[in-house]
């Protein structure tokens, strides 16, 4: 049941972002899915590590100023490592949308360290880098 519980989490977690059809991200949930104590690190093209909310606010603008539009990304490949109650995740994804009416895509890789809570499982910390 574990694996399918992360599985769900991480597929909630890529939703965040997800702005097609019109619709709006719902990055609030990432409040949820993360422990408020969590670290969020981007490793390139500058090297930034963010807290929960700092992490949240320039992707809210992002996807809510009409400068990236139809996005969303998605896992392509995981491997899942789970011992107790934490967890080690590295996926492959890609990503597509408009960024400033033209065409993006993209991709990389995350890594993701999830604990078990007594409301489940949670994220306690998350690193991606994108392939250039």
């Amino acid at each position: 049941m574990s694996k399918i519980e992360i599985d769900a989490v991480t597929t909630e977690f890529f939703g965040a972002f997800d702005n097609r059809g019109g619709k709006a991200a719902d990055v609030d949930r990432i409040r949820r899915l993360v422990l408020p104590g969590g670290v969020i690190v981007k490793t390139g093209p500058e090297f930034t590590v963010y807290t929960v909310e700092e992490f949240i606010e320039p992707r809210r603008l992002l996807l809510t100023d009409g400068r990236l539009l139809e996005f969303s990304e998605w896992e392509t490949s995981e491997r899942t490592e789970i011992v107790g109650d934490i967890a080690s995740r590295f996926g492959e994804y890609r990503k597509s949308g408009l960024l400033d009416g033209e065409p993006y895509e993209g991709g990389g890789t995350k890594t993701i360290q999830f604990v078990r809570t007594s409301e489940g499982w949670r994220i306690s910390a998350l690193a991606w880098w994108d392939q250039p």
